[in-house]
C-alpha cells in the first residue's frame, strides 16, 4: 500500500493541489484553492444551501462559513435567504464569480490537456475510468468509517 500513497502524495504536488492561491497565470485573482472548490461547488449545485456545500466539500461549517464570506466580500459569491426555510443561506455565483470559475477553468483544462497529451487515447480513458472507479471507492470507504467524504483526513 505504500506505493500507492506514495502515488497518490506527488500527484498531489505535481498537480499543485497543495498551492495555497491561484496564481496569476490561471485567473488573476487572489483565490485560495478552498475558495476555488467552494466556486466550482457553488456551480455545480445551482443554487445550494451553505450546509449543503459544506457536507460536499468535507469542510467543517466554521471554516467554510469564513471562505464564504471571504469569496462574499470579493464579490464573487451571493448569499440569500431560503423562501422555503428562513434559516436557510443559499449560495449563488455572482457575474463575477462565474468570471474567475470561467478562467479556472480554461486554466485547468489547458493543464489537464497537457497531461493527457502524453497518452495514448486507450490511456486517457484508462485514467479517466480508473478515477471514475477511485471516486466511488472513496465515497464508500469514507461512509464505512464515518468521515463525511474523506478517506485520507487527520482529525
Amino acid at each position: 500500500m505504500d506505493s500507492v500513497r506514495e502515488h497518490l502524495q506527488i500527484f498531489t504536488r505535481r498537480f499543485g493541489l497543495l498551492n495555497a492561491s491561484c496564481c496569476d497565470e490561471c485567473c488573476g485573482e487572489q483565490v485560495s484553492m478552498a475558495q476555488s472548490h467552494i466556486l466550482f461547488e457553488v456551480r455545480r449545485a445551482g443554487s445550494p444551501a451553505m450546509q449543503q456545500v459544506s457536507e460536499a466539500l468535507g469542510m467543517d461549517v466554521t471554516t467554510f462559513s469564513r471562505q464564504a464570506k471571504a469569496l462574499e466580500a470579493k464579490g464573487y459569491i451571493s448569499r440569500r435567504v431560503s423562501a422555503d426555510d428562513r434559516r436557510v443561506a443559499l449560495l449563488g455565483l455572482t457575474d463575477a464569480g462565474r468570471q474567475v470559475l470561467e478562467k479556472i477553468d480554461v486554466y485547468m483544462a489547458a493543464r489537464i490537456e497537457k497531461v493527457f497529451g502524453q497518452m495514448s487515447s486507450f490511456e486517457r480513458e484508462t485514467v479517466v475510468r480508473s478515477l471514475g472507479l477511485l471516486n466511488v471507492a472513496l465515497v464508500e470507504a469514507a461512509q464505512d468509517t464515518k468521515q463525511e467524504g474523506a478517506v485520507a483526513c487527520c482529525k
